[in-house]
């Protein structure tokens, strides 16, 4: 491919580069009793998390932690014991690498060994996975370093760190393959914090801001930089619960939430906001995925003094992002960057394409990129030249905005034809009845693919009035052959449906045995009987989700339009 061409910007005005630690010790040196974290369990001041943070990792450096040194942080739901630990293994020279709470075993393992932990600093309410990493507490570690076997001098100071050294590695939520390893300096965690202290802080307008982001997962480690940089103390409801997550915005009184797909449509069904006061929300930040037309409308009124912001970036391209606030007017628009230089629609060359021609989505900013760890191959392949390679396919309209067509993994490519699952999941959700949607290609011996969906839905919910729904929002190619009802949806930390998984539903409930088509009703002696409806057929089969839980039964879905009759099963199709 050819080598890419940045446009030429001009220079940012000259400031001094800042690691983790040093915007702690600013911060602390600044507003030393203000709150910076609020959780489940404590409460920290920055003049306590800085001084909590250099006194552990000043334990740290003394056990013979080196400059580089993986150590894996397991801290559940504890956001304060994190916010400590991470920035004491960055004070100490190391690189922290945020593990997810309730990983199994074996992925934990994998994670650790491909990551080169040597360390796993962890809550004492989690276990650690045994390998050859040493596992210990911020509380045993300093009661070593103090008690009576540690001797009488001072502990010595850690290890200065450096703006271009590894600050994080985060592991990428794997929700349509393999997990990734993404590596971050402090210059670019960092980047953009340099003034913070010279003008307004972000979200100036809240005395408080709430998310429910894991521990592990890119959207926390966005939310600990804001702690150490906005102007509101970070509320963190640990996981995320309908009612626990309005009686903390009541509680707090927060100007500002943070939300993904998935909890907007939890938070929709649910009757919490109903019995608290959410008055006080002026802003809603959306992320992760994109924001379906049905849940922006209902999140507009659940919320009708706040303004609806929808974020799009990943976890390689932080802090490149593209921003709006919702218009219900472009109901397919993400947003535009701060620059329009820094985000491109691009062919399979790599070569810009013009407005409204759909191609790869690309995007940068002015700091220092990050990158795959031990994979240069996909490295060199994904960061380009100052460039992200979203891995989405999109169009920039006539205003400069982005619209996303779909991942391009994900696109369905049925005949001749690229049908989106975004289109396809968004019409679902229209239906009153329908929770969580997620749309799939599933192997089609006559168009190489076609369209299936797993559905979650409330109870009353009837396939055929589904599909007349369907009918009247998509074309022929877009309408699911498939379609399972669930109770679940296998979906990552951060909300993010797992297409693999749903995939293997789908494809569990076409190789399940069909029912025996029910008998005919016996005709009225009447001379012309009233046709009966037909019962309902048995179910089909059984899904059991990774994680243990019982789905609803799959249901034999009949094929959406006659030229897929071919893709259900013939029982089903009767």
């Amino acid at each position: 491919m050819p080598r890419v061409e940045q446009s030429q910007r001009p220079p940012d005005a000259p400031s001094r580069p800042l690691t983790v630690p040093g915007l702690l010790a600013d911060r602390a040196a600044r507003d030393p009793e203000a709150e910076a974290i609020v959780d489940a369990r404590s409460r920290l001041s920055f003049a306590a998390w800085h001084r909590d943070a250099t006194t552990l990792a000043r334990a740290l450096a003394a056990t013979g932690l080196r400059h580089g040194d993986r150590v894996a942080l397991l801290h559940g739901t504890d956001w304060t014991g994190y916010a400590v630990a991470f920035c004491a293994v960055l004070a100490a020279g190391g690189v922290a690498v945020p593990l997810t709470s309730g990983l199994p075993p074996r992925q934990a393992e994998e994670t650790l060994g491909r990551t080169g932990v040597r360390v796993v600093l962890h809550a004492p309410d989690e276990q650690p996975p045994p390998g050859p990493w040493r596992t210990d507490t911020a509380e045993t570690l300093l009661a070593r370093a103090h008690g009576p076997a540690a001797g009488t001098e001072p502990l010595v100071p850690a290890p200065a760190c450096r703006p271009g050294d590894l600050a994080q590695i985060v592991c990428t939520s794997g929700s349509t393959g393999t997990p990734k390893d993404v590596g971050a300096t402090h210059a670019n965690l960092c980047h953009g914090s340099t003034a913070r202290g010279r003008g307004p802080r972000r979200y100036a307008h809240s005395r408080a801001m709430l998310h429910a982001f894991p521990i592990g997962t890119n959207a926390a480690q966005m939310m600990l930089i804001e702690a150490l940089t906005a102007h509101p103390t970070l509320v963190c409801a640990g996981r995320f619960d309908a009612d626990d997550f309005c009686a903390l915005i009541e509680r707090h009184r927060a100007g500002t939430v943070f939300l993904v797909p998935a909890m907007a449509a939890e938070l929709l069904r649910s009757d919490a906001p109903a019995r608290h006061d959410l008055s006080t929300v002026q802003l809603v930040s959306s992320s992760a995925a994109a924001l379906p037309p049905a849940l922006a409308r209902g999140l507009t009124s659940l919320f009708p003094g706040a303004f609806l912001v929808n974020y799009y970036t990943s976890t390689e391209a932080v802090p490149a992002q593209v921003s709006m606030l919702v218009d219900p007017n472009r109901p397919d628009a993400l947003g535009r960057p701060a620059d329009p230089r820094d985000l491109r629609i691009a062919d399979e060359q790599g070569e810009p394409l013009p407005p409204g021609t759909v191609g790869e989505v690309w995007l940068r900013s002015d700091a220092p990129p990050r990158r795959y760890e031990n994979d240069p191959a996909t490295t060199a392949a994904v960061f380009r030249d100052g460039w992200v390679r979203m891995g989405d396919l999109g169009r920039i309209d006539e205003a400069g905005y982005l619209c996303l067509v779909d991942r391009d993994s994900d696109v369905i490519k049925s005949g001749a034809l690229k049908v989106s699952t975004l289109r396809i999941e968004a019409a679902l959700l229209e239906h009153p009845l329908i929770v969580e949607a997620v749309a799939v290609g599933v192997p089609s011996p006559v168009m190489g693919a076609v369209p299936a969906v797993v559905v979650r839905a409330e109870p009353g919910l009837d396939l055929d009035e589904l599909r007349d729904h369907l009918a009247r929002r998509l074309s022929r190619a877009e309408r699911p052959v498939w379609i399972v009802p669930v109770l679940a949806i296998p979906r990552t930390a951060t909300g993010k449906p797992v297409k693999p998984q749903v995939r293997a539903l789908v494809q569990a409930a076409m190789a399940a045995p069909a029912p025996p088509p029910a008998a005919a009703p016996e005709p009225r002696p009447a001379p012309a009987p009233e046709p009966r409806p037909a019962p309902a057929p048995e179910p089909a089969a059984s899904l059991i989700d990774p994680f243990g839980r019982s789905f609803m039964t799959a249901l034999p879905a009949t094929a959406t339009d006659p030229d897929h009759r071919t893709e259900a099963s013939p029982d089903a199709a009767q």
